[in-house]
């Protein structure tokens, strides 16, 4: 008995034995699985998860005996899910046990598409998953129509594991009958059909919103977004917003439904004033009377209408949210291996704001702005595609016209593969060396769907770790190798990419690399290094001697990479139009800046300021730009932080900071 509790409890975790060559060393242990069954039936130990036990009742011959058990301890959601699974084989119920055991538990990996793709071909589940939703559905409306009693438990344990599997499998498959209902359900139990602040299922909720981290839709992020404005109970839109954090950039992941969110365009009447939601560059919650738009909300409507209001900005925040969400599901379409839907997008707004190219002849492209050439393929215009011709021409039409691309796409940098990349064979050194911010750069992973281990010095925690990022529709994979450096601060290392094989990655040579899916995986490393090395902290130069120290002089100043040198370009054309233009000029690397009392020059890539004659380091913390200047891109606020220094220094004489003066003054 003990091999066989240690193989199906989990000891060695390792229940794949029962779907291949073992199961006949199994049967021969048919009277250990029964012990272990009775142990189930009798409430003894040692207890399997139910799902292995229903391997050992197959061992064992014991269905009907568990089936009855199992019957009378769970509810009647999870006992049809039972029914199904004792229709399988024994092979077929340790690969479901395998596949779905660690499901409830929290935090957790997602739950690998291709295992929901197998539980979707096993007989009769995927009618259960539908009829699963639609009984909880029929649940919810009883216990809302006040049919049935009110409890905070409206289903238990084993049905909200249960409900969640089938929410997964249908989410992953994006089903058509999936959104009211999963609406009718998700809104149903978010708020109590009485007064209490409580609500009929929270474990249902979680579990649900869970789901949607793995697979999610535009649909059931909306649902869930509802349920957190509806709900009485205080605690749930905390959870919620924390999940939401998870939920919208894997969403972007998903090309073939993240296109057809909504525009978060909105008009709406509140008494006699109109509230309008516009999308069209940045996105904004406006009042009108009539013809004339208003500065801020009426007092009429703040009075008479507050919890109008409340859900106008927070239907503005969420068309807000949505535009990320769809300019990152726009990004990640450009390593694509299959053409993304974006016919989807015609008459959305964001689509008018960007380059697309048409195949208006076999193989030959024509770029135009805006989604108008009907009925031919269409795919992004990138620059790496581009003559540096076209592309200077179309950052000239983005700068002229003033337009609010919603990600970095005219002014998008290019990264090649480098003669020395190509002779070291699988790995890149280009962003190896920089000593960054680790919290930042956790962050940023984050917000850039890059997933990896948390460092730290402590039983558990990681001294090396391995950022990675799937792309290509999950035919490659890119790792950014760092470590920790010490507290506080992490240290960057190789770059490598890994090609599927099967269920596994194997690593390419970087000459095999799409260029595409090099030069956004480059592109990401590029703003990981940017926006968090100490290279840009502009207290480097207090640092007592030491090697952070040694590190910020080497690099606050070094050559400018592949983005600074587009941030370079964007300043040239920006020049002309600054009511500074005739004291800024652009030298190498540097925006020189000439003031009264001294002349600046601001570093391209970190924003940091030396002074001339003899390049004294000048520590400034400025925060925003000019207000009204029309900036191309600010992907990562490094532009908006050199124009705010250049105003401030070509006007030196005007300034009063005392922290300021005492360093220009000081020969």
């Amino acid at each position: 008995m003990t091999r066989l509790h240690a193989i199906l409890g989990g000891t060695a975790r390792d229940t794949a034995t029962l779907a291949g060559a073992n199961i006949p060393d199994l049967r021969v242990m048919a009277g250990a699985a029964r012990e272990l069954v009775e142990n189930t039936l009798h409430d003894r130990h040692p207890r399997l998860w139910t799902m292995q036990t229903t391997v050992a009742a197959g061992i064992a011959g014991m269905d009907a005996e568990l089936a009855a058990h199992l019957a009378g301890q769970q509810g009647p959601i999870a006992v049809a899910e039972n029914t199904v699974i004792f229709g399988w084989e024994v092979a077929q119920r340790a690969r479901f046990s395998e596949a779905l055991r660690d499901l409830p538990s929290v935090p957790r990996e997602p739950v690998p598409g291709e295992l929901l793709d197998w539980l979707a071909e096993q007989p009769g589940y995927l009618g259960f998953a539908r009829t699963a939703l639609e009984s909880a559905d029929a649940r919810v409306g009883m216990l809302q129509a006040g049919e049935i009693a009110y409890t905070t438990r409206l289903f238990d344990d084993a049905e909200v594991a249960a409900l969640g599997r089938a929410a997964r499998l249908a989410l992953r498959r994006d089903e058509t009958w999936l959104p009211d209902l999963l609406d009718r359900v998700v809104r149903g139990i978010a708020v109590a059909p009485t007064s209490a602040k409580t609500l009929p299922s929270q474990a249902l909720l979680y579990e649900i919103a869970r789901s949607a981290e793995d697979h999610p839709t535009p649909e059931v992020v909306s649902a869930l977004r509802t349920a957190a404005r509806i709900t009485r109970h205080a605690g749930v839109p905390k959870e919620l917003a924390k999940k939401f954090k998870r939920i919208e950039p894997a969403l972007a992941d998903r090309l073939d439904v993240a296109f057809r969110m909504p525009d978060g365009r909105h008009r709406e009447t509140v008494g006699e004033h109109t509230a309008v939601i516009s999308v069209d560059g940045d996105v904004e919650l406006s009042w009108w009377h009539g013809d004339r738009k208003l500065k801020s909300v009426p007092a009429a409507v703040r009075r008479d209408h507050p919890d109008a209001v409340k859900r106008l900005k927070d239907l503005a925040k969420q068309a807000a949210q949505r535009q990320a969400t769809l300019a990152r599901a726009l990004e990640a379409g450009y390593t694509s291996p299959t053409p993304p839907p974006y016919r989807q997008l015609e008459g959305n707004p964001v689509a008018d704001r960007l380059i697309w190219e048409f195949e208006v002849a076999p193989g030959v492209w024509e770029a135009r702005l805006g989604l108008t050439a009907p009925g031919v393929p269409v795919r992004l215009w990138h620059p790496a595609r581009a003559t540096v011709d076209e592309v200077r021409a179309w950052r000239e039409v983005v700068q002229e016209k003033e337009i609010r691309q919603p990600f970095k796409q005219a002014f998008r940098e290019v990264y090649l593969l480098t003669p020395a990349e190509e002779a070291a064979g699988a790995h890149s050194s280009r962003f190896e060396g920089h000593i960054v911010h680790y919290s930042r750069l956790r962050a940023l992973f984050k917000d850039r769907g890059w997933a990896s281990n948390y460092l730290g010095f402590w039983d558990g925690g990681h001294d090396d770790g391995a950022a990675r990022r799937v792309l290509a529709g999950g035919e490659w994979r890119v790792t950014l190798s760092h470590h920790l450096y010490e507290e506080g601060f992490a240290q960057t290392s190789v770059m490598y990419f890994e090609r599927q094989a099967g269920a596994s990655w194997r690593q390419a040579p970087l000459a095999e690399v799409p260029p595409l899916v090099f030069s956004e995986a480059m592109r990401d490393a590029d703003l990981f290094i940017g926006v968090t090395s100490i290279m840009s902290d502009p207290h480097g130069a207090e640092w007592g001697p030491g090697a952070l120290r040694d590190h910020w002089a080497e690099r606050s100043f070094a050559e400018l990479s592949s983005s600074a040198e587009v941030r370079r370009d964007a300043l040239a054309r920006l020049l002309p139009r600054l009511a500074v233009a005739d004291r800024c000029t652009l030298a190498g690397r540097f925006l020189v800046v000439r003031g009264d009392l001294r002349t600046y020059k601001i570093h391209l890539g970190s924003a940091n300021i030396l002074m001339e004659p003899n390049d004294a380091y000048l520590c400034i913390v400025a925060k925003a730009a000019a207000p009204g200047l029309f900036l191309p891109f600010e992907e990562d606020g490094r532009l908006s932080l050199i124009l705010s220094k250049a105003f401030l220094l070509a006007d030196d004489a005007a300034i009063t900071d005392p922290t300021i003066t005492r360093q220009i003054t000081t020969p």
